[in-house]
């Protein structure tokens, strides 16, 4: 006959405190950073199989990620797919805060503008975009640089999707807000500023930055004007050694990296306009 235990609050409090050990050990993060692990290290098999000549990596590499300047003595790989991006982002940002104004007006007008521009950027292809004002501003007596060109095609297509990204934000905020602004005396532009649009950037921002990733990756697009970014110096040198899986895979982790980077912003940012929600995971 089996003995009955004697003290069974006693072992199921042992039992607790030994799984509590066990959770601060293998917390949350461990846990997160032990799956990145594996899935990082399954990665670097992977590519490892393919046979790589690490020796043209690294004597390609500075090119690649932009510590020396190209021949014509500008930027060239990350480096200038970072300027690209940068001045991209900015000028997307004020035509998508634009843009989603207009539509949120009530002029026939501006609402027109801005609905055929959205609709026009967003439903043609990126590349297309691209060599249109590369190509066609010259007909027009406008002669603009490749690298000019680049930065207008994906400021006018980037900035017609954060339009609907800040329209879908500003109108995601309750209209009590709106309503009580009113009630305490503020005018419609310190109510916007001050109230609509820091409860609007929680919404933004998580959408937005993604849609800067997509940018930085985009910008390889503009390599077909001849533009020294890391996907043209990835295929020129790929093409000159033979050796394209190096070079490709160079530059994915050049973009994996820089994306990582936008990442990190971004949850910088979801932690400061989201401090009254830090017990939501």
């Amino acid at each position: 006959m089996t003995a009955l235990n004697p003290h069974p609050a006693k072992t199921a409090l042992a039992s607790r405190t030994q799984t509590d050990r066990i959770r601060r050990i293998f917390g949350f993060k461990t846990r997160l950073y032990l799956t990145w692990a594996a899935l990082l290290g399954a990665c670097v098999f992977f590519f490892l199989s393919f046979d790589l000549k690490f020796s043209i990596i690294l004597d390609k590499l500075p090119n690649l990620v932009g510590l020396k300047l190209g021949p014509n003595g500008f930027l060239q790989g990350a480096a200038l797919t970072l300027f690209l991006c940068f001045c991209s982002i900015w000028l997307s940002l004020v035509l998508g805060f634009v843009t989603a104004l207009a539509r949120l007006s009530r002029s026939a007008v501006a609402f027109g503008v801005a609905s055929f521009y959205a609709s026009f950027f967003r439903g043609t292809p990126l590349l297309i975009q691209i060599l249109l004002i590369y190509l066609g501003l010259p007909q027009l007596g406008v002669v603009p640089g490749a690298i000019s060109a680049g930065v207008i095609a994906l400021s006018l297509n980037y900035g017609a999707y954060l339009s609907e990204i800040f329209r879908a934000g500003i109108m995601a905020v309750p209209p009590g807000q709106r309503q009580a602004a009113v009630a305490l005396g503020m005018t419609p532009p310190t109510t916007f500023f001050y109230i609509i649009l820091p409860q609007a950037m929680r919404t933004i921002i998580p959408p937005t930055t993604s849609q800067f990733i997509s940018m930085l990756k985009d910008s390889s697009l503009i390599s077909v004007m001849g533009v020294w970014e890391v996907m043209f110096l990835a295929q020129s040198y790929g093409r000159s050694s033979y050796r394209y899986i190096e070079m490709l895979a160079t530059a994915a982790l050049i973009y994996w990296l820089l994306s990582i980077g936008l990442e990190l912003i971004q949850h910088r940012l979801e932690r400061h306009y989201g401090k009254g929600f830090q017990d939501q995971r």
